[in-house]
Order: C-alpha cells, then sequence, then structure tokens
C-alpha cells in the first residue's frame, strides 16, 4: 500500500490539530512562555473555586495538552483523545463568562485579542467533531 492511500485527510486533520495540542501544551511548561499562561491560570483558578495553586494547574493542563497532542499525532486512544480534547475546548471558552472584560473590547462584536484567541477553538471543535464523527461510521 502506497503511502497516498495510508495517510487520510483525516489523520492530516488530527496530525494538525495534534502538533497545535503539543506546541501549546509545550509552552506551558516553561513559565512565562505561552501567551495564554495567565489566562489559562485566572480560569482554572476561578473553575476550581482557588483551590489549585496556579502553578500547579498550569503543569496540569501542559500534562493534558502535551498528551492529548502525542495521541492524536500516533493516532493512540483517538476516540478518547478526542473526547479529551472537546472536553479541553469546551473549558477554553469559560473566560467568556468569566472574564468578558478580557475577550471583549464592546460586546458582543468587538473582540480582544484574548476573544480571537478563544474564537479560533471553533475550528478546533469543528474539526474534532469531524474526526469523532468518522470514528463512529
Amino acid at each position: 500500500m502506497s503511502l497516498k492511500q495510508r495517510v487520510s485527510s483525516y489523520d492530516i486533520l488530527a496530525i494538525s490539530i495534534g502538533i497545535v495540542y503539543l506546541w501549546f501544551g509545550a509552552l506551558k511548561f516553561f513559565p512565562g512562555i505561552s501567551p495564554a499562561e495567565d489566562l489559562a491560570k485566572d480560569t482554572i483558578s476561578a473553575l476550581t473555586f482557588h483551590l489549585i495553586p496556579a502553578s500547579v494547574s498550569i503543569i496540569l493542563l501542559a500534562i493534558w495538552e502535551t498528551m492529548v497532542g502525542v495521541l492524536l499525532i500516533f493516532n493512540l486512544f483517538r476516540r478518547q483523545t478526542i473526547l479529551f480534547a472537546l472536553i479541553h475546548m469546551v473549558c477554553t471558552f469559560t473566560p467568556l463568562f468569566l472574564f468578558p472584560d478580557l475577550v471583549f473590547n464592546k460586546f458582543p462584536f468587538q473582540l480582544t485579542f484574548v476573544g480571537q484567541y478563544i474564537f479560533k477553538n471553533l475550528i478546533i471543535i469543528a474539526a474534532l467533531l469531524s474526526l469523532r464523527s468518522r470514528l463512529t461510521r
């Protein structure tokens, strides 16, 4: 079987999402490198009622994201990995409600850079749902 026959567009999509997850997750292992670090720490802190220290939460998030990335890239546990990624993606939208002043310059249409960073996740969600639907056929 040739490489062209073995690698489908779904595989390329999964690998692409995996690279993004791996990259963004790996940045979080190094303090001050990820542009989403403060937002992630603040969001997790609010969601956990400040029970998880920020220094721990960012490492847990880094592990979560890098693992999703590796598993998608290497096509391991695809069904479970997509579920974990979708859970993560839903959580990325919580700043819309927790910190609307960080997301909108003028509600509801003028997004800040943070807002744009969050809304681009709609594309990742759609891609994950596409991958998921392929698995259920």
